[in-house]
């Protein structure tokens, strides 16, 4: 192991060396920060080499243990993989910091062990094992790392409302991974192997039914990780009701893992597969379906939530058109999607707690009394619908010309639902800017006396900041405003990290020449398969 490929197994090291170190720690708080963020902070720095080394040196390989890669776990990182690795990284730095400015990971009566670093870092070193897998099992591995990760973090604080979140996040899950470890079985029965280099050539040989089956079954395990219509109804229930900075990590990383599973295996396993159509309708079902979901909510975090699951339905588009201007663009989409959705959340959490609450029925004139909050809100939330320049527009005018060139009435279908979803999303953004920044307090706190949607799904509410000439302070999860006249000043420690997030997501928009470049290229490469499989074996696949 030489040269750059010595960096591949670090983004999965590194993070389960400082978790181990963390929980040594126990309570010492700010030794466990530090050795999150210095943790982080080396995992991204590692990432931006290997997106540096796969556009220059090619396609990265390590052999675990020296084993044959026909025999042994193989760790294979090519410009997808570097780039999702990247992007992954800075988004759960930014949700650390996040959460260090809201006291999130402090000892209390409800979290007596503070788990919550450790916890994060498995996350993402499970993510990173998903990223950089070359075999099918290791990528169950991965996924079964983040369940168990995201299992504690989404059930932190021990709440009835949250148990009951993660029971069903949980449980949907292990459903995800029985079927996707039926898949592996399958597989292994069928061509006597899981490396996927391996399995690009073996597959092909499979009587066409067979392939079909197998193909089924993973699309299935992935779809409901990714959360593809109609296999994403556990999500709008199982996010909102976690502290922000997780529910932001959740939305912004673990959906996206899915997406890159299907990414992979549709690419490197079943090329020119006969699923397109099928994956075309689950596409548009998803974005239909979760926008019109969105659209009903007053609920700003379960409104966001939706919207999440529309917009997994514009990476699949991508996916579906199977070529590398389509594939190309979906890629674009993720990146923009990760950085976008995660900055969205965060900033929902400052909402809550300048306003006391999430339900746009208990928020108002947020847009005078926290300035910066709403201007926080704005940007990503145009970015999210789609609003010339942002990177949001350029992703889905990518998609929207890959559609066209391939020209068939499904694609254009697709064209047609993409545009829909876009005006849609810029309606359900557009009611939380009116409602919670601008229609005066009073009025959206007396529209009705009936519990919001989100409450009686049991989401936690914050205490309702005082107005005016009331107490002047409320400490939420750590984290500390304090009204000054009419103005609420949200905690440094959780302001910035925010503003830094939605400055990168305005940074795509800057270097979204050189990004989509590299994205064709990523795209371009996974559909040749070659480079890949000649990395992983030098003298022939096996």
């Amino acid at each position: 192991m030489t040269g750059w490929a010595a960096l591949v197994p670090l983004p999965v090291m590194l993070p389960l060396l400082g978790a181990g170190a963390s929980i040594v720690l126990g309570r010492l708080l700010r030794a466990q920060r530090l050795i999150s963020l210095v943790t982080l902070s080396s995992v991204v720095l590692v990432a931006a080499l290997l997106v540096y080394a796969t556009g220059t040196a090619g396609t990265q390989v390590v052999r675990v243990g020296g084993w044959p890669a026909s025999m042994g776990i193989v760790l294979v990182v090519d410009r997808l993989s570097a780039l999702m690795l990247l992007v992954s990284a800075v988004v759960t730095l930014g949700v650390l910091a996040y959460s260090i400015g809201q006291g999130l990971a402090g000892v209390d009566e409800d979290t007596p062990l503070p788990v919550y670093h450790p916890s994060l870092l498995v996350l993402m070193a499970g993510v990173a094992d998903t990223f950089v897998t070359g075999d099918l099992f290791n990528l169950y591995v991965g996924f079964e790392i983040l369940l168990a990760a995201s299992f504690v973090l989404i059930t932190l604080g021990g709440t009835q409302t949250r148990i009951s979140a993660g029971s069903t996040y949980a449980f949907v899950s292990l459903l995800s991974s029985l079927v996707f470890l039926v898949a592996i079985a399958l597989i292994y029965a069928a061509t006597g192997t899981v490396n996927m280099a391996a399995l690009a050539g073996r597959l092909a040989d499979l009587p066409h039914g067979v392939q079909l089956v197998l193909h089924l079954c993973l699309l299935v395990g992935f779809g409901v990780k990714a959360a593809v219509f109609p296999m994403s109804t556990w999500l709008p229930d199982s996010y909102p009701t976690a502290p922000a900075p997780v529910t932001a990590v959740f939305a912004g990383l673990l959906t996206k893992v899915g997406v890159y599973a299907i990414l992979r295996t549709q690419t490197l396993l079943f090329p020119g597969h006969g699923l397109s159509n099928l994956l075309l309708v689950a596409a548009l079902a998803t974005m239909l379906v979760g926008i019109v979901g969105a659209v009903a909510q007053d609920d700003a975090k379960r409104l966001l939530s939706f919207t999440l699951v529309s917009h997994i339905g514009f990476m699949i588009f991508g996916v579906a058109l199977a070529t590398p201007t389509g594939v190309g663009a979906a890629i674009f989409y993720v990146v923009h999607h990760i950085t976008v959705q995660t900055t969205l959340f965060l900033v929902i959490g400052l909402m809550e707690l300048a306003g006391g609450s999430t339900s746009l029925y208990r928020l108002g004139a947020l847009a005078r009394r926290a300035p910066m909050v709403a201007v926080l809100f704005f940007v990503p939330a145009m970015n999210l619908a789609g609003i010339p320049p942002f990177s949001g527009f350029l992703g889905k005018v990518g998609l929207l010309q890959a559609g066209a060139r391939v020209g068939t009435p499904m694609a254009y279908v697709l064209i047609g639902g993409s545009v829909l979803t876009s005006l849609l999303t810029l309606y359900a953004v557009s009611r939380v800017w009116s409602r919670a920044f601008w229609q005066d307090r009073d009025q959206s706190s007396d529209i009705t006396e009936s519990p919001a949607p989100a409450e009686s799904a049991g989401s936690t509410r914050s205490p309702r900041l005082p107005m005016a000439g009331e107490d002047d302070s409320i400490e939420e999860r750590g984290a500390v405003a304090t009204v000054t006249g009419s103005t609420i000043r949200v905690p440094r420690g959780m302001l910035w990290p925010t503003a830094t997030m939605v400055v990168l997501s305005v940074l795509l928009t800057v270097v979204a020449g050189p990004l989509y470049r590299y994205c064709d290229a990523a795209a371009t490469e996974m559909l040749d398969r070659a480079d890949y499989v000649t990395a992983v074996f030098p003298a022939g696949a096996p």
